[in-house]
């Protein structure tokens, strides 16, 4: 049975909550042992079945995008979820000569962390025989996210995702890339749409859907977002891939860490409830999209990127770290 206690910041790091390891169960779909339980579906699967079922949910979000012949870029950053997506993207789309994928990492410059994940990265895109391009944020911006932290007061995921975004978007147009693969899993963007709910920031709702594309903006994918963050790491074990299990060293400080916390414990006891804000999240913007067009942009004085008023938060956040 289970317990009505709350999860704490250390056990939110364990990667393996919501997900039950089901080893004394055989598989739904063909009776071997299983290797995990999905509450959701009320389903228990081996290893291959539950490799099947995710790279199914993938071709399925993937065929949503419409991709044409062209480069995909993939952001990289060596944790299981960009680890999962470039191995299942390889995968999915390697027979495809018409197109072809790149990987970009971003190194913010985080002590003790980042580079054993840059590592991984560089491993992994070795192996699939993938061109990858590493940028920094002290070769980008002069200076690491560390130094920037020093600076400011400002929250670091904040600050690290708006460095974050302003480089994938810049260094895949150089790239040529038709697309923008991001590693979001299905708990990610709950917890996004569920923030953005908390703010009453409908406008910022509606800018998530994959359907709003803008020129200067390279259009994002997100194959894993009805993939649960439990199965994209138990997919990553299942076919071998090397992922660093410690959690960012600033997670703690993230205005989402709390948001993260009611999730997981409310999908605990009421299982489908991601799917719930995910499938409510798409009617919304099915009806409410034509009432929020699309920002007019223009290049930023100073970096170039799209942007609103002229300079983009990428340049005004290091104006004032």
């Amino acid at each position: 049975m289970r317990g009505t206690s709350s999860i704490t910041k250390t056990q939110f790091n364990r990667p393996t909550e919501g997900i039950e390891i089901a080893t004394n169960h055989p598989c739904t779909r063909c009776g071997n042992p299983a290797v995990i339980f999905q509450p959701y579906s009320g389903m228990h699967l081996c290893k291959q079945h539950l490799i099947d079922d995710i790279t199914r949910k993938a071709k399925r979000d993937l065929r949503k995008y419409n991709i044409q012949p062209g480069t995909i870029a993939v952001a990289l950053s060596g944790g299981k979820d960009s680890s999962a997506l470039l191995h299942l993207l390889h995968k999915i789309l390697a027979p495809s000569r018409k197109i072809k994928i790149v990987a970009i990492t971003i190194d913010e410059g985080i002590s003790g962390y980042r580079a054993k994940t840059v590592e991984n990265a560089s491993n992994l895109a070795s192996n699939l025989e993938i061109p990858h391009t590493i940028i920094t944020f002290e070769d980008a911006f002069g200076r690491t996210l560390d130094d920037l932290m020093e600076e400011s007061d400002r929250p670091p995921c904040s600050v690290c995702g708006v460095l974050r975004k302003n480089l994938l978007n810049r260094t895949a147009k150089e790239l040529g890339a038709t697309h923008l693969a991001i590693g979001h899993n299905l708990d990610d963007e709950a917890q996004t749409i569920l923030a953005n709910h908390l703010r009453g920031d409908i406008r910022r709702l509606v800018r998530l859907s994959h359907a709003r594309v803008q020129p200067g903006l390279v259009p994002r994918i997100k194959p894993l977002r009805h993939v649960p963050e439990s199965e994209v790491l138990a997919y990553a074990s299942a076919v071998g891939l090397q992922v660093c299990p410690k959690a960012c060293p600033y997670v703690d400080a993230a205005y989402r860490l709390g948001i993260r916390i009611f999730l997981r414990e409310f999908e605990d006891h009421h299982p489908g409830t991601r799917h719930g804000i995910m499938r409510g999240f798409d009617r919304m913007v099915g009806a409410l999209g034509d009432a929020y067009p699309p920002a007019s942009l223009v290049p930023c004085q100073v970096c170039g990127e799209p942007c609103t008023d002229g300079l983009c938060q990428a340049c005004k956040m290091l104006g004032k770290c």
